[in-house]
C-alpha cells in the first residue's frame, strides 16, 4: 500500500534556550497537493520550514518522507530525496544570463559542479534541458539576458527554474510573491501551477489572495501551535483564525485577496 501522505511531522519540536519556536506541530501533505503554511508573524512557518530542510535541528520530534523517517539526514541528503527548497530571497547568480544560472544548477544536481575547467562547449549538451526549464517559466527569450538586466518577477521564475532543475517530488516555496505588485503576483500564481503539476507543493505565504486561488489545504499556525486546518473556505470562516491571524491584520488581508 502507497504512503498517502509525501510529507508528514509527528510531534515536531523547536525550541531555543527556553522559548518554543514550533509546538507539538503535526504536519500532513497529501500527494499532488498545493498545501500552505500560514498565519500570523512570528507563527513558526519559516522555522518549520527550516527544520524541514535541516537548517535547523528539531529538539524533538520526527519528519517522514513518503513514510521514511529523515528526521537526522543532512540538507544536502534530504534534497536528494526530492525535497527542494526555494528561498525567500532570489537566489540566483546575477551576472550569469538566466541560461547560464540553469546550467550551473543542471551540473550541480548531476554531480559535475567542479567541472568549471572544462570548456565551454563541453557543457552545451545541458542547453537543451535548460531551454525547456525556461520555456517552463516563460522565459525562453531571455536565455541570453543577464540576471541583474531581468525585472524582478522574472528573476523570481529564474529561481524557480533553477529549483526545478532539481526534479523535486516536494517542492518548499518560502513567500515566493513577497514584495511583488499585481502583475508579478499573477504570473507567479501561474508559474507556481506549473510546477506543481507531477509533484507536491508546501509553501509559506501571506497574499492570502494567492492561497485562495492555489491552494488545496491550509495549515495555520499560530505561536508555534497547529491553530486549524482545512479548505480555504474552512479556514477563512474559522473564527479563531479571524481573531489570531486575519483580525490581527484585517485591512491588509483585505487588499491581498482583493489583488
Amino acid at each position: 500500500m502507497s504512503e498517502p501522505f509525501v510529507l508528514e511531522t509527528q510531534g515536531l519540536v523547536k525550541e531555543f534556550k527556553g522559548f518554543v519556536a514550533v509546538d507539538d506541530v503535526n504536519l500532513k501533505v497529501q500527494k499532488g497537493h498545493i498545501h500552505a503554511l500560514i498565519g500570523p508573524n512570528g507563527a513558526g512557518k519559516t522555522t518549520v520550514f527550516n527544520l524541514l530542510t535541516k537548517f535547523l535541528i528539531p529538539t524533538r520530534g520526527k519528519i517522514l518522507f513518503k513514510g521514511k523517517d529523515i528526521t537526522s539526514m543532512k540538507s544536502a541528503a534530504i534534497a536528494r530525496q526530492g525535497v527542494v527548497r526555494s528561498f525567500q530571497i532570489s537566489a540566483v547568480f546575477p551576472h550569469m544570463t538566466a541560461l547560464e544560472n540553469i546550467r550551473v544548477a543542471l551540473q550541480s544536481f548531476e554531480g559535475h559542479s567542479f567541472h568549471f575547467w572544462k570548456s565551454g562547449n563541453s557543457l552545451n549538451a545541458l542547453n537543451e534541458r535548460c531551454m525547456a526549464l525556461l520555456d517552463q517559466v516563460g522565459l525562453t527569450e531571455f536565455a541570453n539576458t543577464t540576471t541583474v538586466e531581468l525585472a524582478y518577477g522574472r528573476k523570481r521564475a529564474l529561481e524557480l527554474a533553477t529549483t526545478l532543475a532539481m526534479e523535486p517530488e516536494l517542492l518548499l516555496l518560502d513567500e515566493p510573491t513577497q514584495g511583488m505588485g499585481g502583475e508579478d503576483v499573477e504570473r507567479v500564481v501561474e508559474l507556481v501551477r506549473k510546477a506543481a503539476q507531477g509533484r507536491t507543493v508546501l509553501m509559506v505565504e501571506h497574499n492570502l489572495g494567492v492561497v485562495s486561488k492555489l491552494c488545496d489545504r491550509i495549515t495555520v499556525l499560530a505561536r508555534g501551535a497547529v491553530l486549524t486546518e482545512g479548505d480555504y473556505q474552512e479556514v477563512s470562516n474559522d473564527p479563531q483564525v479571524r481573531e489570531v491571524y486575519m483580525g490581527s491584520t484585517s485591512t491588509s488581508a483585505k487588499q491581498e485577496t482583493s489583488e
